[in-house]
C-alpha cells in the first residue's frame, strides 16, 4: 500500500469536489479523507495501490465538471491506515 498527499489547486470548492473525491476514492478502494483549504485549494490524504492512487490523481487534474483545476501536486507520505474514505469539514 501507498500512500500520497494531494493539492488540488484553482476553482475546487463550492463545486462538489470533495463529495465527487469521495465517490472516485471509494469505487478505487482507496481510503483517506479531503477537505477544503483556507487557501481556497482542497488538501486529500489517499492511501491505496499505485494504479489506483494514480488513477485518483489523473481524476483530480480534471474534478466534477464545475472544478476549474490549475495544480495538482502530489508528493509520497508515511501510511496510516485508513478505514474508509471520509470528507473533513
Amino acid at each position: 500500500m501507498q500512500a500520497k498527499r494531494i493539492k488540488v489547486t484553482g476553482k475546487v470548492q463550492g463545486v462538489y469536489f470533495r463529495a465527487s473525491t469521495q465517490e472516485q476514492a471509494r469505487r478505487l478502494g482507496i481510503k483517506g479523507w479531503c477537505k477544503n483549504e483556507p487557501d481556497g485549494s482542497v488538501l486529500i490524504i489517499a492511501e491505496g495501490s499505485e494504479e489506483n492512487l494514480n488513477a485518483l490523481v489523473n481524476w483530480c487534474h480534471h474534478g466534477p465538471s464545475n472544478a476549474s483545476v490549475e495544480k495538482v501536486l502530489v508528493e509520497s507520505i508515511e501510511a496510516s491506515g485508513f478505514e474508509g474514505f471520509e470528507i473533513k469539514r
